[in-house]
């Protein structure tokens, strides 16, 4: 089974997610960070989106999936991923009793695929790259008729995610900036869709790594691209980029940041000795578009995406062997 593209993405389908989220989740904290907001020369709040199960915001598009997959009587899903979006699908199916199997790339995160096993999903491992184990999935669904969840192009994931950033905007009704992290892109595209629908003059900043940069690419040349896809941060690893939330947050960021990988590893580090927080490379990597924005963000109400905390044990202390981790931000 193929997904519901023609499914409608809206503010009012985000605002109907909310009331199937909200039984399995809590509105994540949004909260206001005194020396970040010193270091930026903006007013500095971070969503904590690793806060949720799974510890990643892509629960709630799951949650809203599953719902209406269960009133469908599907057999079983199944989805490819780089571990966050296939914790989350295998954690929600689970809680709405629907079989999942979830394809991985073998190089994915040790620590991602115990958290997908221990969901009792079936965790296959095949493929080098994100776009390799995407062609076990079409094997999968060929043989067994499961639902194929698309990790981008899934409208109820995306109003699912949509949750999120009405949060943000009841509890930041005067924001001016929104800094994400862009991987597959059903985050950009549900911010796009809830908060420049509320507010058309909301400047949305996208941050990717240097070395998985698709979407950066399809964004400046209005078209989607494939490119090199070798970055150590799983929530950025992806190739290429994806028709549906391509096709809505292609005119509506106002620009987008490319890191190097030491920088991806400065944000975690930063991200522990401002915040406490323990995040992923993407997760972090907000703090960083922050800093290299500053000019343009000075003394604007800013929201920096805590995207998700599933890192490995090795990212972890190479991150937090950086000085910024026992110093903060030095520019020496």
């Amino acid at each position: 089974m193929k997904a519901h593209k023609q499914y409608p993405i809206s503010l009012d389908e985000c605002r109907k997610a909310q009331k199937h989220v909200y039984k399995h989740l809590v509105p994540t904290q949004l909260t206001r960070y005194e020396e970040l907001s010193k270091i930026v020369g903006a007013d500095i709040h971070i969503k904590h989106e690793n806060h949720n199960p799974t510890g990643t915001f892509k629960v709630r598009g799951g949650i809203n999936l599953m719902h209406h997959l269960q009133q469908s009587g599907v057999n079983g899903v199944v989805t490819f991923s780089t571990g966050n979006h296939g914790y989350s699908l295998a954690s929600t199916a689970s809680w709405f009793g629907i079989h999942a199997t979830v394809v991985v790339p073998e190089n994915t995160n040790p620590a991602k695929k115990r958290n997908i096993r221990s969901t009792g999903a079936e965790l296959i491992e095949a493929g080098k790259t994100f776009e390799e184990a995407s062609r076990v999935v079409e094997e999968i669904v060929a043989e067994k008729g499961y639902y194929y969840v698309h990790p981008a192009n899934e409208p109820h994931l995306i109003n699912g995610v949509g949750t999120e950033f009405l949060e943000i905007i009841e509890k930041l009704p005067d924001m001016d900036a929104i800094i994400l992290p862009l991987g597959a892109g059903s985050e950009a595209a549900a911010a796009v869709t809830v908060l420049q629908t509320i507010n058309p003059d909301i400047e949305i900043y996208a941050v990717q790594a240097e070395q998985s940069s698709a979407a950066c690419l399809s964004w400046k040349t209005g078209k989607i691209q494939s490119g090199p896809n070798t970055t150590f941060a799983g929530g950025f690893a992806t190739g290429t980029g994806y028709e549906i939330p391509f096709s809505i947050y292609k005119d509506a960021i106002t620009d987008f940041i490319l890191l190097p990988e030491s920088e991806i590893y400065e944000g975690i580090a930063l991200a522990a000795y401002y915040t406490q927080n323990y995040l992923e490379g993407a997760g972090a990597s907000t703090i960083m578009a922050a800093l290299r924005l500053k000019d343009r963000l000075q003394g604007k109400k800013v929201v920096l995406q805590y995207s998700g905390c599933n890192a490995s044990s090795e990212e972890i202390q190479k991150a937090y062997n950086h000085p910024f981790f026992t110093d903060g931000y030095t520019t020496s």
